[in-house]
């Protein structure tokens, strides 16, 4: 009994010690897996696509640049994803003797063609039936020029217009060739003009003086 349970302790050891050294052939050789990933057309560097070894959970993630590394075995079929771009694969040769390798990895932009999509502003067809009844027909460009020609129109919109360049320099030099003018002189007081007062009365009848709504 004791030489049947040597035995059976030395054959589960030898098989897996067996096991182990097939798997390391399979696997091959480690070496240490660098590049970067560049676009196809423009050859600009890819940012953060994630490289994963095929059948893994094995791998990494791209830098800002599409630089990468990482361990991996001679043999491996390495995985390049990213989002706007076609999956792109490599294969590492089983043949390398260096236990380094570099790659420039390209990767195709991937164009999707979308079907048109139209977005309406009714919830169902009962808004969209009310919307056509209670619709205005829109105005003409003669209708809405007259409208915005009107004289009450530019009267209130002059009111909230500010000056232009041209404007402010004219007034401007307005202002100048008035103090030019009584330069080294004394500027009439308007207080004692009878003709200044007889418009301040004539505005305050018409109400020009009251406080606009």
């Amino acid at each position: 009994m004791t030489i049947f349970r040597i035995t059976y302790i030395f054959l589960i050891i030898f098989f897996f010690s067996f096991k182990g050294e097939a798997q390391d052939s399979i696997k091959g050789r480690v070496i240490q897996f660098s590049g970067v990933v560049i676009t196809g057309d423009s050859l600009k560097p890819v940012p953060f696509v994630n490289i994963r070894i095929k059948g893994t959970s094995l791998g990494t993630l791209g830098n800002v640049e599409g630089f990468f590394s990482f361990v991996a075995y001679t043999g491996d079929t390495i995985l390049f994803s990213s989002v706007g771009y076609k999956l792109s694969t490599y294969y590492i040769p089983d043949s390398l003797i260096a236990d380094r390798y570099t790659l420039f990895q390209m990767m195709q932009n991937d164009t999707l063609l979308l079907t048109e999509s139209v977005i309406y502003p009714w919830s169902d067809i009962d808004a969209l039936e009310y919307a056509i009844i209670q619709h205005r027909v829109p105005e003409n460009d003669y209708d809405r020029a007259m409208k915005n020609l009107a004289r009450e129109e530019m009267k209130e919109r002059g009111k909230f217009m500010p000056m232009d360049g041209s404007m402010n320099y004219r007034h401007q030099m307005q202002q100048n060739v008035s103090k030019n003018y009584w330069n080294g002189g004394y500027m009439p007081n308007q207080l004692l003009n009878p003709f200044a007062w007889a418009q301040f009365f004539k505005a305050w009848k018409a109400g020009k003086f009251k406080k606009q709504d």
